[in-house]
């Protein structure tokens, strides 16, 4: 039986690679991109990274970016997302199999392939060439040590050409001495204060302890990391995602919402889109959760959050049925007098077709609602989301996200092709 051997495909700086995906006149240009209404830093070029610290706002950077030449981008998640599934897509028809796991990152299976370090490189290579994504590649027995090779990848990208290989030992065991422990996947902050107090300041430390004791004294999840880095896979590829156990749709307003009507709109937008995943994994809610709530930071700003849990009369997936009890919820928890800055939708109590049994009496989800939403997702696919829509929901809301400096959305949208001129 072949070696396993597993690849962890790692975008570099995605979205702001996205940006320059579509404007090569930017290559050079060091790039940061925000979060939801301008707020902070959420993204940044290798060459922004220097003088810009990860979430800084951005009210208190713009004289440190202007002064450095650094451009700001507004977030454009229709353009990340789609340039996502293309670079998925590339990647998927190279491998036997692949798991998806974020929306710039996918671990391949390499098992029984040859010259591992060629595959890499070809991945590499298709993906820069049909996308204009750059990635690195990081190939090891499991994942965690994928992780591991794939930061190696990315912070030597000159020496190593954006590939790294270490499933033979001897390699693996060199870049675990030189490699921190707060670079090993899943190792956070404060798991790196615990592990350094006890002299584990490397991913070669972590490998050599103990891994009972990691257990006992801090989780499973932490012996199975030691277990990963010694080479002994305990994580397996997941072709497919398992359903989520909670769906949440939130937004923070582009301007600060005094009356209940733009909130209710509001809610029926997150409403629709949390109802819409919740059909895409084909799962059915029996709970909905809806809260709002105002700034929390400004101390001139009174304060106020609430919540409330709404019972629906039945396991459902109909936009409809959700809506309404949502806003209903809404009408419970709103207080006038309140600048209200956020909304916030969470479905619960998901389950899957076919595995409940209800009463005999107990009422169920007429089949009419689920012919009515499978053409309003038909329609919304074909023709772009919001093209059939609830009434309640407003084309270009006047609370939608603050985005100022966004990019044409180039593949997305018909009227934001990409534009070549000619001279």
């Amino acid at each position: 039986m072949a070696d396993r051997a597993i690849a962890l495909v790692d975008c570099i700086a995605f979205y702001a690679s996205c940006e320059r995906a579509f404007r090569p006149d930017l290559l050079r240009t060091p790039i940061v991109v925000l979060s939801n209404n301008d707020g902070c830093v959420i993204a940044r070029s290798a060459d922004a990274r220097p003088y810009i610290k990860m979430g800084a706002p951005y009210f208190e950077i713009r004289e440190t970016l202007r002064r450095h030449g650094i451009l700001a981008f507004s977030s454009n998640y229709e353009l990340y997302g789609d340039l996502s599934q293309r670079v998925m897509s590339v990647i998927e028809s190279l491998v036997p199999a692949v798991e998806v796991y974020s929306i710039d990152e996918s671990f391949c299976d390499l098992t029984g392939i040859s010259d591992r370090l060629q595959m890499g490189r070809d991945i590499r290579a298709q993906v820069l060439k049909l996308t204009g994504i750059p990635t690195g590649v990081g190939i090891a027995s499991t994942k965690t040590l994928a992780k591991l090779a794939n930061a190696a990848a990315k912070k030597w990208q000159r020496q190593t050409g954006g590939v790294v290989d270490i499933c033979d030992p001897e390699r693996r065991d060199r870049l675990l001495k030189v490699m921190p422990v707060d670079e090993v996947w899943g190792v956070g902050r404060r798991m790196n204060e615990h592990l350094t107090c006890i002299g584990i300041k490397t991913a070669w430390d972590l490998a050599q302890a103990d891994a009972w004791t990691l257990r006992k004294q801090y989780s499973v999840v932490v012996e199975k990391t030691a277990r990963e880095l010694r080479g002994l896979p305990c994580l397996d590829l997941e072709e497919a995602a398992p359903p989520r156990q909670e769906i949440c749709c939130s937004r923070a307003f582009g301007t600060r919402l005094l009356t209940i009507e733009p909130i209710r709109e509001s809610v029926a937008t997150y409403a629709a889109r949390a109802c819409e995943k919740l059909r895409a994994q084909r799962s059915l809610c029996k709970r909905v959760r809806v809260s709002i709530r105002t700034g929390m930071f400004n101390p001139d700003e009174a304060k106020y959050s609430k919540g409330v849990l709404c019972e629906l009369p039945y396991p459902t997936d109909d936009t409809r049925l959700v809506t309404r009890y949502a806003l209903a919820g809404l009408d419970h928890v709103f207080r006038e007098g309140y600048s209200y800055s956020k909304a916030e939708i969470l479905l619960l109590d998901l389950r899957q077709r076919g595995e409940f049994t209800d009463d005999l009496f107990a009422e169920v989800q007429p089949e009419v609602s689920e012919r009515v939403m499978g053409v309003l997702d038909e329609i919304n696919q074909k023709w772009g989301r919001g093209t059939l829509r609830s009434a309640r929901i407003p084309i270009a809301p006047a609370w939608g996200m603050r985005r100022e400096m966004k990019s044409p959305s180039f593949t997305t949208n018909l009227e934001e092709l990409w534009a070549v001129k000619c001279r």
